[in-house]
């Protein structure tokens, strides 16, 4: 991929901003005003919207980067592939680079994001330093941690586009070494992992050796391994996952690997962690005839909108004589201390394997401006607390009369050890919890203050009704 052509330049990109407005300018003012994009990693269903929406196609790139500032202006709608492909000749990346090639910078901080240096360098978000925010109300404010606009800077994450759309983001990058060194440590108690993965999260190490990149994946309650990455200059032979070879079996099968620091950044991307195999990706025969440039998450994402247009899983299941699938696909956070205990009940209650793992931490020290109890307010993390992402991604049979069973279940669970879920997907939370959980009061004030004719959708009826 040729980084000179994702570079934008200033004059590009406000000619990409007079296009947003201008589009922005023919909705009509009784219509909600929605994103024209042709992709998402959304996997919620939404009611289709009958009126055009804001035109963001000349909002896809770098700005540009300054090297020695270690810092990137990039547009909004710049996919973390293209963002990456700009700033590694630089020997620079962002501090949490999300797992899917698709995923937007705007989208992650919007909508969040993580990744194996999470446990570290917390969520994208945290790196942000500006943003220029498109509001509901048709103008483009700066916000920034300290300025009159701050309120919005911290309340925008977790926002999901129902308070405005991110424009321009100035960013932190970090120095990053051309390869990754990996360790597999196997457990055969999920306790000992939980352990083990507290005490490289407060320290930094493992067994004498720096971890630069920390995640984990539950096969069973008997085997999970936890991923350690060790950032390298030297030079030697490198595993290659985007071919035959698949990323997630390694784990099982090797102590140690090598990637480029692009491989390592994209490993889960080929077969979206695990899930391409509902496509049959994984199956060697198939495998070997399926178009390498279609062993992405992009492509998935385009096989799964076919299943959601036509019900094709479901058909498929009647034909066996099997029920239809409640979709289960969701990433939850639990406190540390609780790994255990929910990974055993999802294991006992849920029939989903493998299980996805990512420690995060919050920065410290928090930005100045924040609230230092409470520094995100629609997302309730907690600073100088660890916690665990929880990924799992798949479906169960769906539980005549009870539409969303397991995934109450699951939120229930989530919500007695003290944790939360990420609302990328389908939500069923009360009005009561969802505002104790997702900034209540404060998302109101915010939603008045920028939003005032209710342009946008509201987060409860964008996260929860589906809207």
């Amino acid at each position: 991929m040729n980084s000179d052509r994702l570079e934008m330049g200033a004059e590009a990109f406000d000619q990409g901003v007079s296009t947003l407005l201008a589009s922005y300018r023919a909705i009509p003012p009784e219509a909600t005003v929605r994103l024209a994009k042709k992709t998402s990693n959304l996997f919620r269903k939404r009611a289709a919207n009958p009126y055009p929406g804001l035109d963001v196609s000349g909002l896809d790139r770098v700005i540009s980067v300054d090297p020695d500032a270690k810092t990137a202006d990039v547009a909004g709608m710049c996919t973390y592939e293209n963002l990456v492909a700009v700033t590694l000749p630089y020997g620079l990346a962002p501090t949490v680079v999300p797992q899917l090639k698709t995923i937007t910078l705007g989208g992650a901080v919007t909508g969040l994001g993580i990744e194996s240096t999470s446990f570290r360098d917390g969520l994208p978000h945290e790196a942000v330093l500006e943003i220029d925010i498109l509001t509901g109300s048709g103008e483009i404010i700066t916000a920034t941690p300290t300025n009159e606009h701050s309120d919005l800077f911290f309340g925008f994450p977790n926002s999901y586009g129902t308070l405005g759309y991110s424009v321009r983001l100035k960013i932190e990058l970090v120095p990053v070494s051309p390869y990754v060194e990996l360790r597999h440590v196997r457990f055969d108690r999920l306790a000992d992992l939980q352990s083990t993965m507290s005490t490289i999260v407060d320290t930094g190490t493992y067994d004498g050796q720096q971890v630069d990149y920390l995640d984990g994946v539950v096969f069973s309650a008997t085997e999970s391994y936890l991923t350690l990455g060790r950032s390298t200059t030297e030079p030697g032979p490198v595993s290659d996952y985007t071919g035959m070879d698949i990323y997630y079996r390694s784990i099982q099968s090797k102590k140690t690997d090598r990637l480029t620091i692009n491989d390592y950044l994209w490993r889960w991307d080929t077969d979206w962690f695990w899930c391409s195999r509902a496509f049959g990706a994984q199956n060697p025969r198939i495998r070997r005839l399926w178009p390498k440039r279609y062993l992405r998450s992009s492509f998935y994402w385009k096989l799964i909108g076919l299943d959601q247009r036509y019900d094709i899983g479901d058909r498929l299941n009647a034909r066996k004589g099997e029920p239809p699938g409640e979709r289960v696909v969701q990433d939850i956070e639990v406190p540390i201390e609780n790994t255990t205990a929910y990974l055993e009940w999802f294991l006992a209650n849920i029939p989903i394997e493998p299980i996805w793992l990512c420690p995060l931490r919050l920065r410290e020290p928090a930005l100045s401006g924040s609230d230092p109890a409470r520094p995100w307010p629609l997302y309730p993390l907690q600073p100088h607390k660890t916690y665990v992402n929880v990924g799992f991604w798949s479906a169960v049979p769906v539980t005549p009369g009870d539409p969303g069973h397991a995934n109450k279940m699951i939120e229930h669970k989530v919500a007695e050890l003290d944790g939360h879920k990420s609302l990328y997907s389908e939500s069923f939370y009360s009005p009561e919890d969802f505002d104790e959980l997702y900034g209540g009061e404060h998302y109101r004030l915010l939603k008045k203050r920028y939003d005032p004719r209710g342009r946008l959708l509201d987060l409860y009826a964008k996260a929860v009704k589906r809207q």
